[in-house]
């Protein structure tokens, strides 16, 4: 569906008719010079997961050509704290197909996302997008089946109290103008995400709202489609771009930190994925979850405790993820079940024509919904690396993959009960739990690294990196020492505030 021309809102797409992945150097070229485009800006993302910028003003057409053919040279060891200064050069790359019209910029600018590549031209193993690369192919070398994947950003704005309007408490969710204050930046958002080539499925008000030292605190979300999970990692990144950029414009406050205060609803980045072959859905056989998606989420519960060091990456995380909330604790699935860790949305798997008992006036149809079923992983935060984390994901697809005894952990790991209600203590007490900390996710990381390691996909030096970089926030007893106190909770919280 989100693959054809017609009506799609990129420009470049609709003055080239052609897909992002045909695009050629010669159709950038083509189109700078068609629509007067005077400057050329590379985007690559660093260790603090943000978007940064090399700005090419254009000289002449052979400037142009060259930078788009070779490239430019950037320090490495200070957009990666791993990396060494005496041997740190990188060049970086552009992707054409990642290209975009700047939305922000008053001089017309064309900005594409790059790739890391060394001195002597070969991609840089430890760079967080090549990772991502490597865990796809080798999912599709060793299975035959591709991996898609879309996130669901949630984010506060924060903003002046106002006294007209005010939504209830934590009462936020599909709120509509004028509960809801942001709507208006919300939809502009969606517009230019969807103009930089993010394939986006809807966007609303979330639970989270409250007013707080007269400030409004207004939770959001924008919800993508299932996409090549490369892509999807490019349309994360430059959304959280775009929404920054945004607010700073209106003069408020965007985060995406998974905690924001006590006792109001935190911001998760659910993932829901999908497997294909072929480009036909692999989750539905028959009408039901297939055995392919069940055994991808029996790769998802096993390495679950590791992955929450992509996904859950400071000691703020962990104050989302307590019992009896939303957010989960314990290693399980189920149906629709929002108090497990690995959930199957609702999958239009029903029989009855819906469209025609609300429309009597229409025809009747016969719908091929399947394609619409995700599994979706609810940890992960807006603190994610998420290169790494969508990477340690399509490795946990295909460990389940491959995973001798995939269907009958799965099944050991069903629930279809509210874990927490008293008459479910036993079957609580059976399943195991996700960390609880930084410290707990690094230990779950050096236990379950050789999975990660195999096939080349990560790499040792980057996930000893990483163990090291959650051992030091030392945060063991942090939840116990803090407790209640809510000045030293949102001190710790101020400290992540622009995290991810």
């Amino acid at each position: 569906m989100h693959n054809t021309i017609e009506m799609n809102p990129n420009p470049l797409v609709q003055y080239l008719n052609k897909l992002p992945n045909e695009f050629t150097k010669a159709d950038l070229i083509k189109y700078i010079e068609d629509h007067n485009i005077e400057m050329v800006n590379f985007r690559y993302v660093g260790w603090d997961l943000r978007l940064k910028t090399l700005n090419f003003v254009i000289n002449d057409r052979q400037h142009l050509d060259a930078i788009l053919t070779v490239g430019e040279r950037v320090d490495g060891s200070s957009l990666f704290s791993f990396m060494e200064a005496g041997s740190s050069d990188l060049y970086i790359i552009p992707r054409y197909k990642t290209a975009f019209l700047n939305p922000f910029t008053e001089v017309p600018t064309l900005d594409i996302l790059c790739s890391y590549y060394t001195k002597d031209g070969v991609p840089f193993e430890s760079s967080p997008e090549y990772i991502l690369r490597k865990a796809h192919e080798a999912m599709i070398d060793k299975t035959g089946y591709s991996f898609e994947c879309m996130g669901e950003l949630e984010y506060y704005v924060i903003s002046d109290e106002e006294d007209l309007f005010l939504a209830e408490d934590q009462r936020g969710y599909h709120e509509s103008t004028p509960f809801a204050k942001w709507g208006e930046l919300r939809e502009r958002a969606m517009r230019a995400i969807a103009q930089c080539g993010g394939y986006i499925k809807y966007a609303h008000a979330e639970v989270g709202n409250f007013t707080k030292n007269g400030k409004i605190y207004e939770q959001n979300e924008i919800e993508f489609l299932p996409t090549n999970v490369e892509d999807a990692a490019d349309q994360l990144n430059i959304a959280k771009w775009i929404l920054r950029s945004l607010a700073y414009e209106y003069g408020v406050t965007v985060t995406f930190a998974p905690k924001i205060t006590v006792g109001k609803a935190g911001s998760g980045m659910h993932i829901h994925t999908k497997i294909t072959k072929d480009g036909k859905t692999a989750m539905v056989e028959d009408g039901k979850l297939s055995d392919v998606a069940k055994k991808a989420i029996a790769g998802y519960l096993c390495l679950a405790p590791s992955l929450t060091a992509f996904g859950n990456t400071n000691p703020t995380s962990y104050f989302r993820l307590v019992p009896h909330q939303e957010a989960p604790t314990n290693i399980c699935w189920g149906d629709r079940n929002r108090s497990v860790l690995v959930r199957v949305p609702l999958g239009w798997s029903g029989k009855n024509n819906m469209i025609k008992h609300a429309n009597p006036q229409e025809p009747d149809i016969d719908f091929d919904f399947s394609n619409k079923q995700t599994v979706e992983m609810r940890c992960p935060d807006g603190s994610a690396d998420i290169h790494l984390l969508l990477a340690g994901l399509c490795v946990a697809a295909r460990h389940g993959l491959e995973m001798q005894d995939a269907l009958e952990y799965a099944e050991k790991n069903y629930v279809d009960v509210n874990i927490f209600e008293d008459e479910n203590k036993e079957r609580l007490a059976e399943l195991a739990k996700l960390p609880a900390c930084c410290v707990e996710s690094a230990a779950m990381l050096q236990q379950q690294k050789e999975v990660y390691l195999k096939y080349g996909v990560f790499t040792e030096a980057m996930l000893n990196w990483i163990i090291d970089y959650l051992n030091k926030f030392n945060d063991q007893q942090l939840r116990a020492e803090l407790g209640d106190d809510e000045d030293k909770i949102l001190e710790l919280v101020n400290k992540f505030f622009h995290c991810g």
